[in-house]
């Protein structure tokens, strides 16, 4: 692949995990959420707001650290990728959480932009930075979705 296709490939893999192009973003999905809505989860719903946001940032933590830590130790699963709880235990686990889900897609996209994305991991069975970020993309888009959804179902009840 030549540099130009590659530095194309490199922005297009940090846009997908921004968002905000055939989807919302993840900054968007979360601004309008209230603090009685954190843990709220109306009949028929898999999970609250609070669960699916703190989901996605251990995912995307675990697939992080596993592209940069040959020593990393994947949570349990799927226990240990959910929170324990349906609400956060208070307002700053949920600013927390949200604040640290930015700060590792920042650290992932960094990634991308210097290291090689197609090199097998030497530590894993064949992944490279490329699936993984791939992986964290779809992760996020799917669990964003259910997030709007939610949001959309909690605001008319408001």
């Amino acid at each position: 692949m030549d540099q130009a296709n590659l530095e194309t490939l490199r922005k297009q893999l940090v846009s997908a995990l921004d968002g905000g192009e055939s989807h919302a973003t993840f900054e968007d999905a979360v601004k309008d959420f209230k603090p009685d809505m954190y843990g709220a989860k109306p009949a028929g719903v898999p999970h609250s707001a609070w669960e699916l946001v703190d989901h996605m940032r251990i995912a995307q933590r675990d697939i992080l650290d596993f592209s940069r830590n040959p020593e990393h130790k994947s949570p349990e699963f799927p226990k240990g990728y959910w929170p324990k709880t349906a609400a956060p235990p208070n307002n700053e686990a949920w600013e927390n959480s949200v604040k640290a889900l930015l700060q590792d897609r920042r650290e992932l996209a960094a990634l991308l932009e210097k290291e090689d994305l197609f090199a097998a991991f030497a530590h894993g069975d064949g992944q490279t930075l490329l699936r993984e970020a791939l992986v964290a993309a779809n992760h996020n888009s799917y669990h964003l979705g259910q997030l709007i959804f939610l949001k959309r179902i909690l605001l008319e009840k408001a």
